[in-house]
């Protein structure tokens, strides 16, 4: 019955507070935060490659790890890749696992967040700025990030801890803290599990709900024009489709991922399967650009390190490897060995960068909207969502409605696995008492992005959320050691057939 009541209440606070915040632009406030923008973009963006290209700290520290990290694990990505998916499909439960969810929902929670509009717009802008060789180092640094999230859900797994209402509680600010105190560095660990947890709830209200709001409606109302005259319709309908799923909690929000993503993946890779198609003449040709430009790129800023910074800044920004979110949920799948999960997000960048980010690359080169003169005020624009629409309408007028479809479930599944992101954080720092003051934000961003336009605001978030690397990468780094033990045991027990037997018991 409390739960009803909640939902009433989580309204009224919307209707209340959503006038006075979206003059927040107009009062200041979103100057400052503009300041604020300056230095963190200084820090984020460092150029830590001299020369014409650029090369951003922050990209530099997510390609450092990912390499690290898959040559100290002799490339798990690769090798373990056919035992990840006999355990998707469930060859090996045992009586022993314990968790929430299983690790299919896990999963396709932690896809529902990734997979997102960077798969649509980020892409068609990585491509028009680096050229299609960009693709190929998309294509590479995604197999590196498989690494990544191997490594992360492993440690969210070793170290999730069973909250007094039975609830799981994992993700980076536990093996942050409690990884450190086993070091002997138990102030340290805990002051970079705050500052990821402060990152993560910030950046869930841009990253992972305005922001998919203000880019999802700029799409939907070209389709709807309802929604062009009364934008806050869309804000209030996204508000209560989420708030309808985060309300439930943690089985609501797998459960309702477990349908959306398989079906919105679906939807879109059969679309850009179609065009791919219409265009079958001109694949051999693709494939040859994105390969031989990733070596010699024509007419890209920066030479090759332009087109490798493209590649991986996209895989990097799309796939989330290295910024410790997915962990969060990882840490909640029923397993009985740690690394068990950790093989199953493998497949999280593998579907995100490799299948979906490579499939609209090829939808780009294919119609050539990338580099025609027709598209030049799109691409000065930045506008990859627009840009994507235009190759989607290259095959018959109707076909952008299937985009829009997609943005429309890209953005929606990201802000419902946002949410349980920055809620798990909030409860973190807060207690599990004050997760309902988190939602009511959560979806107060929603209504708000809808009819507000701070930039700045938004700007700031999304870098909170590449932030989040910082104190996450360096816990990765500090516990590989723990993982590639635990990596060993585990594959020494596959060998000898001891898995298998306790499959079948």
């Amino acid at each position: 019955m409390r739960k009803i009541c909640l939902q009433p209440t989580m309204l009224a606070m919307l209707l209340i507070l959503i006038p006075g915040l979206a003059r927040a632009e107009e009062s200041g406030l979103d100057a400052m935060f503009g300041t604020l923008n300056g230095w963190l973009s200084t820090v984020i963006f460092f150029d830590v490659f001299p020369g014409e290209a650029s090369m951003p700290f922050i990209v530099a520290w997510l390609i450092v790890g990912a390499v690290f990290l898959t040559v100290r694990f002799s490339f798990v990505n690769l090798r373990m890749m056919g035992h990840a998916l006999a355990v998707l499909r469930g060859k090996y439960k045992t009586a022993d696992d314990k968790g929430e969810v299983t690790s299919f929902q896990a999963l396709t929670t932690a896809l529902s967040a990734t997979v997102g509009l960077g798969n649509i717009a980020g892409v068609a802008i990585a491509i028009s700025i680096g050229g299609p060789g960009a693709t190929f180092w998309m294509i590479l640094a995604g197999f590196l990030g498989m690494t990544t999230k191997f490594t992360e859900a492993t440690l969210a797994q070793m170290y999730r801890e069973v909250r007094p209402d039975g609830r799981l509680m994992g993700g980076a600010m536990e093996y942050l803290s409690k990884g450190f105190a086993e070091k002997g560095m138990a102030g340290m660990g805990k002051f970079l599990a705050v500052m990821f947890a402060v990152f993560t709830i910030f950046g869930s209200f841009g990253a992972g709900s305005a922001f998919q709001v203000s880019q999802s409606l700029g799409a939907v109302k070209d389709q709807i024009p309802f929604f062009a005259e009364m934008p806050i319709a869309y804000g209030i309908l996204m508000a209560v489709l989420t708030g309808l799923v985060i309300i439930g909690g943690l089985r609501r929000i797998a459960m309702a991922a477990e349908a959306i993503v398989p079906t919105m993946v679906i939807i879109y890779l059969g679309a850009c399967f179609w065009i791919i198609l219409s265009n079958l003449g001109g694949v051999p040709d693709a494939l040859s650009k994105i390969v031989v430009e990733a070596f010699s790129p024509i007419a890209v800023v920066g030479g090759i390190v332009g087109a490798i910074v493209q590649g991986f800044k996209r895989a990097a920004f799309s796939s989330e490897a290295g910024l410790g979110s997915a962990a969060i949920v990882h840490s909640t799948a029923s397993v009985k060995y740690p690394v068990r999960q950790g093989m199953v997000a493998l497949y999280e960048p593998f579907i995100d960068t490799v299948v979906i980010c490579t499939t609209t690359a090829l939808v780009i080169i294919l119609t050539g909207v990338y580099n025609s003169p027709d598209t030049e005020s799109i691409r000065a624009a930045k506008e990859g969502a627009a840009l994507t629409a235009v190759a989607f309408r290259t095959v018959a007028d109707w076909f952008p409605m299937i985009l829009t479809l997609s943005v429309f479930l890209f953005a929606y599944s990201t802000m419902i696995s946002w949410s349980y992101y920055g809620e798990r954080c909030w409860v973190y720092l807060f207690g599990e008492k004050l997760s309902i003051v988190y939602k009511s934000m959560f979806l107060l961003f929603i209504v708000l992005a809808s009819v507000a336009s701070a930039a700045n605001m938004l700007d700031f978030t999304d870098l909170l959320v590449l932030a989040m690397a910082f104190p996450n990468l360096i816990g990765l780094y500090l516990l590989s050691g723990k993982v590639r033990g635990a990596l060993d045991d585990y594959t020494a027990k596959l060998k000898s057939g001891e898995l298998d037997r306790e499959a079948k018991r």
